[in-house]
C-alpha cells in the first residue's frame, strides 16, 4: 500500500469518529430510550399475563363444567346401581374393636364386617397372635337382590350408631329406612353375637322369593410348625340340621353342595376354628375347598349359603360367631345344642368313643399334673395296665405253638412239600386234639389295635399339647428335631426326629422277640422280612407327624416288651407242653365250623387227586 491511500483511510477514520461523536445521545436521552424500552416490556409482559389468566379460567370453567356433567353422570349411575343405598356407596373406612379377656375383634365400616380376629391366650410358632380372618385376606359379607339391582353389604359404608368395650351397631340409612348390623362379645367367651336387623324397608327389599345370601371367603396361613400335617387337619366344615357334622379337607380341592338345611359353617385348621352360625338355619349353600400348589401358599376356603327372610319390613336375623380353639373342654357347653365338639376329629365309629374315654382319663391327670410328657406316660401305662391280659393271652397262645413246634417239624418231614393241603390238615388235627387255636396269639393283638388307631387320631387332635415341651421335643403336637438335614428326602423329610427313631427301633426290637417265639419263619421265610419292614415304613411315615404320637407308640412299645420278657419268667414251657400233651389223650369234640373245615379241605383232597389221575 502507497502512501496516498494510508493517508486517505486514516482521514476518513478521523471524519467518522468526528460525526459519532457529534451525533452520541446525550445522558438524559438515554435515560429516557431505556424508559420507554421498558415500558414497551412490562405492557407486553401484562398483556401475556392477561392472556394466560383468561386461558386459566376458560380451562376451570370448562373442567368445572365436564365435572358438573360427570357428577351428575356418575350420581345417576349410583343412584341407578345402588337405588335407596346410593347414599352409602361412598365412604372412608374405620374400625371399631371389641375385646374381652379371650378375644378381640376387630370390624371395619365397609360392610361392617369382621375384618380380624385375634386370640388372645394363643401364638403361632413363630410367637406372633394368632389370627382368624385376618384383614383383607378374608371376605365376609351378604347379597340380595331387588328391582334387577345387586347389593352387596361389603360395598356399602356404615355409620356407628353406638359403641362399647363389649357391644357395637352399624347402621346404614336409606331413603326410606334403615338397616342395622349389631355385634356383642360377651366376657369370657369365644362367641360373639351378631344381629341384622331392618326398620321400615319392606317396599325397599320385598321380594316373590325373600332370601338373603351369604358369602365367606378366607386365605388361611399356617399357624403350626409343620405346616403339611396341619393342612392334613384342616378343612370344612358343616352341619345339617338333622343330621351329624360333616367336612370337606382343605388339603385339595373339593366342593360340596348343601341341599337341606344347614345350622353352621365352619373354616377349621389343625387346632382353631371360625364358625359362622345361623340360628334359624341356612335354606341351602355350598363350600369348596382350593388345595395349595406349594406347601408355602394359603389355604382357600370358600362358603356361600341362603337364608329364608320374609322382608316384612322390619325384620331380625340372628346369627352367632365362635372364633376360638378346637378344645373339647371349651367347645363342651355348646354341644347339645350345636354340636361343635365334632369340630376336634378323634375317628370314626369305635375310634371316637374310645378316644371320648381318653379324653377323660386325660383331662383327670391334666388336674394335678402339669407336665403333658408326664401325663402321657401315665396315660400309656394305664393303656397297658388295661390291656395286659390281653397281652398275656397273646404271649401264651404264642408258647404253645412254640413247644409243639418240633411236632409240627415231625410232620413237615413226614408228609413232603407236594402234599401241602395234607400237611395243613395233620398240623390243624395236632392243634385241635391239644387245645391250641392257631389263631390265639392274633385275635388279642386284633383287640388292641382300635386303641392304637385311637391314640393315632387323639394326640394331632389335642391342643392341651400344642406348644407344650417335654425333654428335646419344643412342641409335642409337631415333630420334634434333633438334627436338620441339609435336604429333604422323600416321604421322610429334612429333619430328624428322634422320637420316631426311637419308636421305630423299640418296634423292631419287638419283633425279633415275637420271631424268636414263633415258628412261622421256618415256614414262610420272606415273611421274616416283611416283619421287619413296618418298623422301617413308621420311621418314614411318623417322623412328620406329633412327637407326643411317636413318644406313646415308644413307651407302649417298650412297656409291651418289658411284659413280655417278664411273662417269659413265669410261664414254664415244660409244663405247658405236658399239659398240651394230655389234651391230645382227651376225646376232641368238634364244632360245627371245625367240621365245615374239615369236610372242605377234605373235599379238595379228593378233586386234586381226581385231578392227578386224569
Amino acid at each position: 500500500m502507497d502512501r496516498n491511500s494510508i493517508t486517505g483511510i486514516i482521514l476518513i477514520t478521523v471524519i467518522l469518529a468526528f460525526f459519532w461523536w457529534v451525533n452520541k445521545p446525550s445522558e438524559e436521552q438515554l435515560a429516557e430510550q431505556q424508559r420507554r424500552a421498558d415500558s414497551i416490556a412490562m405492557v407486553e409482559k401484562t398483556r401475556a399475563e392477561a392472556e394466560a389468566q383468561a386461558e386459566q379460567a376458560r380451562k376451570i370453567q370448562q373442567q368445572e363444567i365436564e365435572a358438573t356433567k360427570d357428577s351428575a353422570i356418575i350420581a345417576e349411575e349410583k343412584s341407578n346401581r345402588y337405588g335407596f343405598f346410593a347414599n352409602s356407596a361412598e365412604g372412608q373406612q374405620s374400625f371399631v374393636t371389641l375385646e374381652n379377656n379371650l378375644v378381640k375383634i376387630k370390624i371395619s365400616t365397609r360392610g361392617a364386617r369382621i375384618y380380624s380376629v385375634e386370640l388372645k391366650e394363643y401364638n403361632t410358632f413363630e410367637g406372633n397372635p394368632v389370627v382368624l380372618m385376618d384383614g383383607d385376606q378374608n371376605r365376609f359379607g351378604f347379597y340380595f337382590t331387588h328391582s334387577n339391582r345387586n347389593f352387596h353389604t361389603n360395598d356399602l359404608y356404615f355409620d356407628v350408631a353406638s359403641t362399647s368395650a363389649n357391644k357395637a351397631d352399624f347402621v346404614i340409612n336409606a331413603e326410606e329406612g334403615q338397616m342395622v348390623f349389631s355385634y356383642e362379645l360377651p366376657d369370657n367367651s369365644y362367641m360373639a353375637d351378631f344381629n341384622i336387623s331392618t326398620r321400615d324397608m319392606g317396599s325397599i327389599m320385598s321380594t316373590s322369593t325373600g332370601s338373603l345370601a351369604l358369602e365367606w371367603n378366607m386365605r388361611m396361613d399356617a399357624q403350626e410348625k409343620a405346616p403339611d400335617f396341619e393342612r392334613q387337619r384342616s378343612g370344612v366344615y358343616f352341619k345339617f340340621t338333622q343330621e351329624d357334622v360333616d367336612h370337606i379337607n382343605a388339603a385339595s380341592s373339593d366342593t360340596e353342595k348343601l341341599s337341606t338345611k344347614v345350622q353352621w359353617v365352619a373354616f377349621k385348621d389343625q387346632f382353631f376354628s371360625s364358625v359362622f352360625i345361623a340360628n334359624n338355619n341356612f335354606i341351602s349353600g355350598e363350600v369348596a375347598t382350593e388345595g395349595p400348589e406349594d406347601k408355602n401358599d394359603r389355604l382357600i376356603m370358600n362358603a356361600s349359603a341362603q337364608l329364608n327372610v320374609p322382608y316384612t319390613g322390619n325384620d331380625n336375623l340372628g346369627f352367632r360367631f365362635y372364633f376360638g380353639p378346637n378344645d373339647f373342654k371349651t367347645l363342651k357347653p355348646y354341644e347339645e345344642e350345636l354340636k361343635l365338639r365334632e369340630l376336634v376329629y378323634l375317628g370314626w365309629g369305635p375310634l371316637r368313643i374310645i378316644n371320648l374315654g381318653v379324653i377323660e382319663v386325660f383331662h383327670f391327670f391334666e388336674g394335678f399334673i402339669s407336665n403333658y410328657g408326664l401325663i402321657i406316660l401315665l396315660l400309656t401305662i394305664l393303656i397297658k395296665l388295661i390291656l395286659f391280659p390281653l397281652t398275656y393271652k397273646s404271649y401264651v397262645s404264642t408258647a404253645k405253638m412254640k413247644v409243639l413246634k418240633p411236632q409240627i417239624e415231625e410232620i413237615n418231614n413226614k408228609i413232603p412239600k407236594e402234599k401241602a393241603m395234607e400237611r395243613q390238615q395233620a398240623t390243624m388235627a395236632l392243634y385241635r386234639k391239644a387245645g391250641v387255636n392257631p389263631m390265639g396269639g392274633c385275635l388279642p393283638m386284633l383287640l388292641q389295635m382300635p386303641i392304637l388307631f385311637a391314640m393315632f387320631q387323639f394326640f394331632p387332635a389335642s391342643i392341651e399339647l400344642r406348644g407344650e415341651a417335654f425333654l428335646w421335643a419344643d412342641d409335642l403336637s409337631s415333630y420334634d428335631s434333633i438334627f436338620q438335614l441339609p435336604f429333604e428326602i422323600p416321604f421322610y423329610g429334612d429333619h430328624v426326629s428322634l422320637f420316631c427313631l426311637l419308636m421305630a427301633i423299640t418296634n423292631i426290637v419287638y419283633t425279633k422277640i415275637n420271631q424268636d417265639m414263633t415258628q412261622s419263619s421256618q415256614q414262610m421265610p420272606g415273611m421274616k422280612g416283611m416283619m421287619y419292614m413296618m418298623p422301617v415304613m413308621f420311621l418314614f411315615f411318623f417322623n412328620n407327624y406329633a412327637s407326643g404320637l411317636s413318644y406313646y407308640y415308644f413307651i407302649s412299645t417298650l412297656i409291651t416288651i418289658g411284659q413280655t420278657l417278664l411273662i417269659r419268667r413265669f410261664v414254664d414251657e415244660d409244663a405247658l407242653l405236658a399239659k398240651l400233651n394230655a389234651n391230645k389223650k382227651k376225646p376232641v369234640k368238634k364244632s360245627k365250623f371245625q367240621q365245615r373245615l374239615e369236610d372242605m379241605q377234605r373235599q379238595q383232597a379228593q378233586a386234586a387227586k381226581k385231578g392227578k389221575r386224569k
